[in-house]
């Protein structure tokens, strides 16, 4: 009788397998799953459904392993262009990969022209959503293009700034069965083509016009749209209070309106918008209107249903707070950024009655202290976010009550809260569901205070430190031992940091985002110490970091193979190490490289050479514009690159 054992492998089915992988929620998990063996790597192929591509060299390969995608990416990778497309379609057979696709997205796809796009949009028939949005030299010959997806149903276009009248008359007409739609920034669309599309899309159901300019007569035809439920114009300076008014008796299904910075809206605007839609859920008119009028807090009343308002810059007062109480109890966001008459009576009124909030915003609220902290702690045990930037009465007592409370607390500003110190964040730091906290300029606090914040917040993402000059080494090191899913910092101005701190933020290996500026105690041993560990760096900012040498520039342009956006300005990098820097990052799309004293005109000259396919943006002293050579200029500008002068 045979004693060997049968490998597990070969007792699992592939269906027991799919359904294994189904349960991988994290891309890391998805990533070991693949390299453990070619079955799983199998699976992980046909069952795959969203591509995120980086490297365009990759995408033929790609789309040849996984052809039962829904949901293909490709805003983060550089170079696309026609020939790509072009190339693509003639390698890999798009019957297969592209049978499935739904979703396409070309955000900043600047290089992509009529032919490519044409050309994709069919290969690809059953898109249903297409986002093409800050592919800012899209024109009516794109929008054409993109009107051959006749079962589109989602299309962003933001700051498409060449497409007119003409091209999303093009796309109305080819796309009739569109249900939401982005247009924000795409200046040259006026009054003319907004008629036209409430006359062909009567299936809209978000309409995103802000930033355009049109007038009060857009609203009289988005007035006829019969499904529209959430409505978006933020700041449209030719739309009045005559235009919400035609939306008074129109859009029956209307619950979300975003009227925010409408310079031309009042509150008697917002009236008529309101006795019409009185089920309205949730309504945005930040910075628009001055004071909330008696009427306004009249009509208020009618909103039973309200669970979000935003009306940052108005003036309130402690009525305006408890007529919202009494009336608007499922409210679960309110926005009163830079209100003025925000009072402490005010806030308890208002949390007495919407005990159900879970997102406050006070930002410069500056009369606020904490006894409404206290308030709000007590009555809103569910909150989640909390913004008190510049709110500077406020003390340790109010993070007491808050870790006391709001143990569910996930989001907290407390920039320029000075009167916050170690004692403060180690009441907070019983909010161990903490996923953002802002603590920039909080100048009474020290490494102590982060110590506690690091042992008891485990799940922090992102961490905001800027100018705490109180933070040093031992921070970071408490920091990189108890946050490890740590992917944002902004560690700018904290002058005590060091090379061993850099050490120590090495083992944040889920680190993406890093805010440096001004360390100047840190040297290339510590750049070099950072980046070796540091993989998933996609967002550096170096500026006046004048102690790093190349050393540390060497390291970078070999290990930081993911970064996108670099902030080099004001450092001492010479001409061979930025070739380097520019040349090896291949992912890198935008770059900060004002005054860099160590390096020539020649040295610009080559690392620009090194990048000019794929760089998007790049911020020069503007004296170069007259030195550098119109071959390389030219270049940059064909390949679609904008170049800031500074």
């Amino acid at each position: 009788m045979s004693t060997q054992s049968t490998p597990i492998l070969s007792v699992l089915t592939e269906d027991l397998l799919i359904r294994v992988n189904e349960k991988l929620v994290q891309d890391s998990d998805r990533k070991i799953w693949r390299l453990i063996c070619k079955e799983f790597h199998r699976v992980d192929s046909i069952t795959r459904k969203t591509l995120r591509v980086l490297h365009v060299e990759f995408l033929p390969t790609l789309l040849k392993n996984y052809t039962n995608l829904h949901t293909l990416d490709l805003s983060v990778c550089p170079c696309i262009e026609d020939g790509t497309i072009i190339l693509l379609l003639h390698r890999v057979d798009h019957s297969m990969w592209a049978r499935n696709l739904k979703f396409l997205n070309l955000s900043r796809a600047n290089g992509l022209k009529f032919a490519g796009l044409e050309m994709l949009v069919g290969a690809c028939k059953g898109l249903e959503s297409v986002d093409v949005s800050y592919c800012c030299g899209f024109g009516d010959r794109e929008a054409a293009a993109i009107s051959g997806c006749g079962g589109l149903k989602e299309l962003r276009m933001d700051k498409c700034l060449g497409v007119s009248d003409v091209g999303l008359a093009k796309i109305v007409v080819g796309c009739g069965r569109l249900v939401r739609l982005s247009l924000k920034w795409c200046m040259e669309i006026s009054d003319l083509g907004v008629e036209l599309l409430c006359k062909k899309c009567l299936e809209l159901k978000f309409l995103d016009v802000s930033y355009l300019k049109v007038t009060s007569d857009s609203l009289r035809s988005i007035a006829a749209l019969p499904k529209l439920e959430d409505l978006a114009m933020v700041g449209c300076p030719l739309v009045n209070d005559v235009g919400l008014q035609f939306l008074e008796n129109g859009c029956p299904l209307l619950q979300k309106v975003d009227v925010s910075r409408c310079d031309c809206v009042s509150s008697s605007g917002l009236n008529a918008l309101i006795s019409g839609h009185n089920g309205l859920l949730q309504i945005d008119a930040g910075y628009t209107i001055s004071e909330l009028s008696a009427n306004f807090v009249e009509c208020m009343q009618e909103l039973k249903n309200l669970n979000a308002i935003i009306i940052d810059g108005a003036r309130v007062s402690d009525t305006v707070f408890q007529t919202i109480s009494n009336n608007c109890r499922s409210l679960i966001k309110i926005g009163l950024s830079k209100c003025t008459g925000v009072t402490n009576m005010g806030i308890m009124q208002l949390v007495s009655g919407c005990v159900n909030l879970k997102t406050i915003n006070l930002t410069c609220c500056r009369s606020i202290t904490d006894a409404a902290i206290s308030a709000i702690a007590d009555s809103c045990r569910n909150l989640l976010c909390l913004k008190l930037e510049s709110c500077n009465m406020i003390t340790e007592k109010s993070l007491e009550q808050l870790g006391s409370h709001c143990t569910l607390l996930e989001e907290l500003d407390l920039t320029d809260c000075f009167g916050i110190n170690d004692r403060g964040l180690e009441r907070l730091s019983r909010c161990s569901r903490l996923l953002y906290l802002k603590l920039g300029l909080c100048t009474n606090i020290s490494d102590t205070g982060l110590s506690y914040i690091a042992s008891n917040c485990s799940q922090l993402h992102e961490l905001d430190l800027y100018r705490c000059m109180g933070i040093g080494d031992d921070g970071l090191a408490a920091l990189s031992s108890g946050c490890k899913k740590l992917r944002k910092l902004n560690l700018s101005y904290c002058i005590e940091v060091t090379d061993k701190g850099m050490e120590s933020l090495g083992y944040l290996e889920e680190l993406s985002d890093l805010e440096l500026r001004a360390l100047d105690k840190i040297t290339g041993v510590g750049l070099t110490a950072l980046v070796i560990r540091c993989k998933r760096l996609t967002y550096l900012d170096l500026k006046h970091c004048g102690k790093v040498d190349d050393t540390g520039f060497w390291a970078l342009s070999y290990y930081s193979r993911n970064l996108r956006q670099i902030n080099l300005s004001y450092c001492s990098i010479t001409d061979m190490a930025l070739c380097m820097v520019m040349g090896n990052l291949t992912r890198l799309q935008d770059a900060d490289l004002v005054h860099l004293r160590n390096v020539s005109v020649e040295g610009f000259d080559l690392a620009l050479r090194a990048c000019c396919v794929r760089i998007k943006k790049v911020k020069l002293v503007a004296a170069l514009g007259f030195l550098l050579s119109s071959e390389v200029l030219g270049i940059l500008h064909a390949r679609g690159c904008r170049i800031r002068w500074d």
